[in-house]
């Protein structure tokens, strides 16, 4: 009879195995710290002003790093385009050089200026790595939400769009109960125009 006591546990790695003396084996694992995270994370969920904080410090970031690569596009457009030599006789593609490297240009800001929000997403969501499970199902919630309250966009004329269609400026439970109530009176006004 092999019993308990003749069990001798060594590590190995992120979990524990252990083995017995004679022929039977019995391998014991522990929880890992990316397991223990995840059992954590299941019964926790954000309050409304928690998410929102996040979702206010997430587009602070996703503006903090599009200015830099809005900028950079642009000096780098400029200090490319500008070091070009051209020849006022001979326009590119029927167009002037000095003005055809100048929409370069603007086309290098451009650039800069969509590829930072993806940078900065990228670099908040490594930064809150542990929290983004939690920060996902919130926003699956929240657009949900929007969804629902929203107004129909056939309501809408070209002069009188929808305020803040997708929510995107609602950064606190203030700014979304005033959402709403924007909301609600533009869904009155289009469905019931004062004569």
């Amino acid at each position: 009879m092999i019993g308990t006591s003749l069990i001798r546990p060594f590590c190995h790695s992120s979990h524990c195995v252990g083995r017995t003396l004679g022929t039977r084996h019995v391998v014991l694992r522990f929880n890992t710290t990316s397991a223990k995270n995840s059992v954590s994370q299941e019964g926790k969920r954000l309050s409304w002003p928690e998410y929102l904080a996040i979702r206010g410090s997430k587009r602070k970031w996703v503006t903090a790093v599009t200015i830099p690569c809005a900028l950079l596009g642009l000096f780098g457009g400029a200090a490319y385009f500008g070091g070009l030599e051209t020849d006022p006789t001979k326009p590119i593609m029927g167009i002037d050089p000095f003005f055809f490297y100048g929409i370069c240009t603007v086309g290098c800001l451009g650039a800069g200026a969509l590829i930072g929000p993806s940078i900065g997403s990228a670099l908040w969501r490594f930064r809150h790595r542990n929290q983004l499970s939690l920060v996902d199902a919130m926003d699956r919630e929240f657009y949900r939400r929007i969804a629902k309250n929203r107004v129909d966009a056939s309501l809408q004329s070209p002069t009188h769009p929808v305020p803040d269609y997708y929510g995107e400026k609602v950064g606190s439970l203030h700014q979304y109960r005033q959402w709403l109530r924007d909301q609600g009176k533009y869904r009155r006004k289009a469905l019931f125009p004062e004569e």
